[in-house]
């Protein structure tokens, strides 16, 4: 105890000492004009990738990250020796079946990437593929996806060796790698029936925008590789699939808004594409075959979606007959189709639920699980005519457990289970429950939280997490790493604000476009409520987000800095209107249909109310560490760059400002495991460090 006080001490004022060393950006003045209004950016010449400019201010940037971790250095390596003793070094993932053969996913101690084995017909698992082989000597590796070949003797893999999320495929036969190499695509890959033929997406090599789908020969050059399909238009992009069936190849054509599909016969390997049900703006579509024809997820007429169905490629519509009709109350997010049953994945009152409906009888019946505060997912399942199909359950305080599910007798047994090397863990010891806050205009905010048992909670510290956009809903998933914030007395809390889809496609609508403010005044709330009714101490509130939850980190401190503590803001989209009026940078112009299109005046002038890098003011802010990826597609480094520079310049306080941009990253962080763990404990690090007179 005394040790830990006086390193807190210690640190505190080490603290003042290294503030007063922090970088300071020079500014040049950049007039940007939009509509007649005019914003002057002093930081803009930040955007010039790889000028020596940029690379010495991010390297000052880094060398202060440095500095003051290294003051924190006892703590992240007590954190990751917790990280080491309570995550098994050898942990391995449930087994599933892909093409008729097993597999199953392995790690080994010291290793940073996954092995794959597969297992023979006498039940022995064999080497199959090793990360760690393709990764050595990469400072940057990512194994995006793999696909057998339909008779499993050829295995093609997507890889990203930069962190750019520009995949290379390759392709290896009896051990050894074949000449073939498809460059510039987006990672997908489908094998058509014929054992050699091979369909992928490419990107448009400056937008990143999945776009040109081709067809390629084994045995031939990338060159010679024909086109089978472009989407022309930049608000939509591409993506491929197979059905279960394995009949035919989808190819997607997809925005925020619509939708089109279009089939390819898997049968033959000149197959020309034909479309499903032709576009129409507003109208967004799934398909799942079945040998009696196609079930189709639509929500035509049905915010919360339908299902229709087709005996063959219908011409319109019209020509669907509904099979589920919709239901204002439950949300389908999506559908499997097997022999003898359709699987619905249900969301009602924020809680996802699988529902079985047998396609001779129509008897329906749902798989169940207890509590308010849990993930459940469907697992590997490519069996059409599967007889068991597996899910995922965890919780947040019950490691993750695949299920098998017997689709005649209902019987459910653990097919596998993941559990802790900490002999101490219980998830008995942890208590999690959903509470629900009250936002300004009266609205009821879903908040599910977390917390060791005997907690006082009025005196607690709180992490919050928040994301709220794309209609993407951050699941109650139990997290290893965290439980060494809940057992340091941390209350965890996630915020189902609107923009995500846990209450429905209403809720999602209800934060985009010019409703966008409702997401981040509902994050605002659920602070206020959460301190106010005693979950925790107000005055310890530490906020958490990434990507476009990093623009809601921005948006928050600037509207309520007082609410927070601390805030952690991971490859945070802040400089919203700066980025969305350039359409040279990936991604932008398919995000209209999100945010807007702020070439319309009244998009642009919705978005500089909330955009947080044309929103910092003069005043106090709290303490923040803020990071970014230098090969981020998503977001690109100056973003976080220009924002943490301009907001050295404005802020009022002294609070700590930590910028790091991981040079051989993307969006997704560092890639390996030891990175991985290390990024995680220098979030928790950073906001324990802020805990004055904590024993940590």
């Amino acid at each position: 105890m005394k040790l830990r006080l006086i390193f807190t001490s210690l640190f505190l004022i080490m603290l003042d000492q290294l503030i007063a060393q922090e970088p300071i950006a020079p500014r040049q003045e950049y007039l940007l004009e939009k509509h007649g209004h005019q914003r002057l950016d002093p930081y803009y010449w930040l955007r010039e990738r790889d000028a020596q400019p940029v690379l010495d201010y991010l390297e000052k940037e880094n060398d202060f990250a440095r500095a003051y971790f290294n003051n924190l250095e006892p703590l992240v390596h007590e954190l990751l020796v917790e990280f080491e003793t309570r995550i098994d070094p050898n942990e391995t993932s449930a087994p599933f079946i892909v093409n008729g053969y097993k597999y199953q996913r392995r790690n080994l101690a010291g290793q940073d990437y996954e092995q794959i084995y597969r297992y023979d017909q006498e039940d022995k698992a064999v080497l199959f593929f090793d990360e760690n082989e393709r990764a050595k000597g990469k400072s940057f590796y990512e194994l995006a996806s793999w696909a057998p070949s339909p008779n499993n003797k050829i295995l093609a893999v997507s890889e990203d060796f930069k962190g750019r999320r520009k995949y290379e495929i390759r392709f290896r036969e009896h051990g050894k790698y074949l000449k073939d190499v498809l460059t510039e695509t987006s990672g997908s890959i489908v094998w058509a029936k014929d054992n050699k033929t091979v369909y992928y997406t490419k990107k448009d090599p400056e937008t990143l925008r999945e776009y040109l789908v081709y067809r390629h020969q084994l045995g031939t050059p990338q060159s010679a590789d024909e086109l089978v399909f472009e989407e022309k238009d930049d608000k939509f992009s591409v993506d491929i699939s197979k059905t279960i069936t394995n009949e035919y190849i989808l190819i997607y054509s997809y925005s925020t808004t619509t939708a089109e599909i279009q089939l390819l016969d898997a049968s033959s390997a000149k197959a020309l594409p034909e479309v499903f049900l032709t576009r129409k703006a507003g109208h967004l579509y799934e398909v799942a075959h079945h040998e009696n024809g196609f079930y189709i997820l639509s929500n035509d007429n049905a915010m919360n979606n339908r299902i229709l169905f087709s005996k063959g490629i219908p011409k319109d519509l019209t020509a669907c007959q509904e099979y589920i009709k919709h239901d204002r109350d439950v949300l389908i997010e999506g559908i499997s189709v097997f022999q003898d049953y359709l699987l619905l994945e249900e969301r009602t009152n924020g809680l996802l639920k699988l529902k079985l409906k047998n396609l001779t009888d129509g008897h329906e019946k749902y798989i169940d699980v207890d509590g308010e505060t849990y993930f459940l997912g469907l697992a590997t399942n490519d069996d059409y005519s599967a007889d068991k199909i597996y899910y995922v359950f965890n919780s947040m305080t019950t490691p993750s457990r695949v299920y098998s599910y017997d689709l005649k007798s209902s019987n459910r047994e653990v097919f596998f289970e993941k559990k802790l090397r900490d002999p101490d863990f219980s998830p008995d010891n942890y208590v999690s429950k959903r509470v629900w806050a009250t936002a300004n205009d009266g609205t009821q905010i879903p908040i599910s939280l977390v917390y060791k048992k005997g907690t006082v909670l009025k005196k607690a510290p709180l992490l919050l997490y928040g994301y709220g956009s794309y209609g993407y809903t951050i699941p109650d998933v139990f997290s290893p790493t965290r439980i060494s914030l809940l057992d340091r007395g941390f209350v965890f809390a996630t915020a189902h604000i609107r923009g995500c889809k846990y209450l429905g496609e209403e809720w999602y609508q209800n934060g985009k476009f010019d409703k966008k403010i409702n997401t981040f005044t509902d994050f605002v709330n659920a602070a206020e409520f959460l301190g106010l009714m005693g979950y925790c101490d107000p005055n310890r509130i530490y906020a958490n987000g990434g990507s476009a939850g990093g623009l809601l980190m921005g948006a928050i401190a600037n509207m309520a800095p007082y609410l927070f503590k601390g805030i952690v803001s991971e490859v945070p989209f802040v400089d919203v209107v700066t980025t969305m009026l350039d359409e040279s940078i990936p991604l932008t112009t398919g995000e209209y249909e999100e945010w807007g299109d702020p070439n319309d005046p009244y998009y642009y002038y919705y978005m500089l109310k909330y955009s947080p890098y044309d929103n910092l003011h003069q005043m106090a802010y709290p303490a923040m560490y803020i990071t970014s990826g230098y090969h981020d597609s998503q977001v690109q480094y100056w973003e976080p760059a220009k924002y943490v520079a301009k907001l050295r310049s404005m802020r009022s306080n002294n609070e700590p400002l930590i910028f790091e941009c991981n040079m051989d990253a993307g969006h997704g962080g560092g890639s390996g495991r030891s990175v991985e763990r290390l990024e995680r404990a220098k979030v928790y690090a950073f906001i324990l460090g802020l805990e004055e007179g904590s024993t940590f």
